[in-house]
């Protein structure tokens, strides 16, 4: 049934985008972590981000105003509860994924030139460079699959293999929740060479170093490491074309041994593509962000499988964001 909206429903979605660009620009500036709990005043802290003292107070307020900050007097500091999540210490902060959505915005400000062109935008890179823009993105990936990837692959069970092969695998968080839920197993994290030391630090870190060989290469090129009899692609049939979707799972079934099983996690459109409608603004991040990528639907995902050497897929988990599980066998 239609949304009975009212001008003020209206206005609101127009005027969404004021505090994530306030909350964007306050992460690239590391402003929550210069601030602490103990606090600047405005002309401390135009000094230590090297801002302009008008700008920055202007900004101070307004995150003061969306209470995202304390003022106090002149002083503004960070509340109790937002520092862990703010701040760059502490295992649960949110920064990365805060600067990785800064990325995003600014390609989305681009969206009516991305539709009458058909081409995403030139990247542009964050205030502190393409390099720290590829951290936030692999930090960002880490904090969104830590809380929920437990539960995730209980979607999974029985789960039994003896090598997993976590194609685009990142800095390793799911990598590592598979070898904890079978105790002597081993793993293959294949990603682009700039990501291994990403994830040599985080596997280390998380103690499966030991089970883990890190193998780098671009996976729509190069050769996949051979020999698992699972493997896990995880978030990345988005950023592809169902043509390279192809290319991708025939890379797959080539490296897995016979009878050896794909297992993908991502969005899952119904036929409508209207839902859910967390997949259908995700398209839009696709097309402001890749040449051909989008989501897409089950059929077109089993198409796509069936093409490419695999039988009996499946969906074995249906989630309203990126949680969806599809699994098949190798042919």
């Amino acid at each position: 049934m239609p949304r009975n909206w009212t001008a003020d429903d209206v206005f609101q979605l127009a005027r969404g985008y004021q505090g994530a660009c306030v909350l964007a620009a306050a992460a690239d500036l590391d402003l929550f972590t210069r601030l602490g709990r103990e606090g600047l005043g405005a002309r401390e802290a135009a000094k230590a981000v090297s801002c302009d003292l008008r700008a920055i107070t202007i900004i101070l307020d307004a995150l003061a105003a969306l209470d995202l900050l304390c003022k106090e007097g002149d002083r503004y500091s960070v509340p109790e509860s937002l520092l862990p999540l703010l701040a760059q210490q502490g295992p649960g902060s949110l920064l990365a994924m805060a600067r990785h959505q800064a990325n995003c915005l600014r390609r989305w400000a681009q969206l009516t030139r991305v539709a009458r062109t058909g081409r995403p935008p030139q990247r542009q890179a964050g205030p502190d460079g393409a390099e720290a823009d590829t951290h936030s993105f692999i930090g960002a990936m880490h904090d969104i699959s830590a809380p929920v990837a437990r539960e995730v692959i209980r979607g999974l069970e029985p789960l039994s293999f003896r090598l997993l092969l976590d194609v685009g695998g990142a800095s390793g968080t799911w990598t590592a929740v598979f070898l904890a839920a079978c105790p002597g197993s081993s793993a293959i994290l294949f990603d682009l060479p700039e990501v291994i030391p990403l994830a040599e630090a985080r596997v280390a870190e998380l103690g499966v170093a030991g089970r883990v060989r890190l193998a780098a290469g671009d996976f729509l090129k190069d050769p996949l490491p051979a020999g698992a009899d699972l493997a896990w692609v995880s978030a990345i049939i988005h950023q592809n074309t169902r043509e390279q979707n192809r290319i991708l799972f025939a890379s797959v079934r080539n490296a897995l041994v016979p009878g050896g099983k794909i297992a993908i996690r991502d969005t899952v459109m119904d036929p409508s593509r209207t839902s859910p409608v967390a997949g259908a603004l995700f398209a839009v991040n696709m097309l402001v962000g890749t040449e051909g990528g989008g989501t897409y639907t089950l059929e077109e995902v089993r198409e796509d499988l069936e093409a490419s050497g695999f039988r009996e897929a499946v969906l074995l988990r249906r989630d309203p964001a990126m949680n969806s599980l599809i699994t098949a066998l190798r042919r």
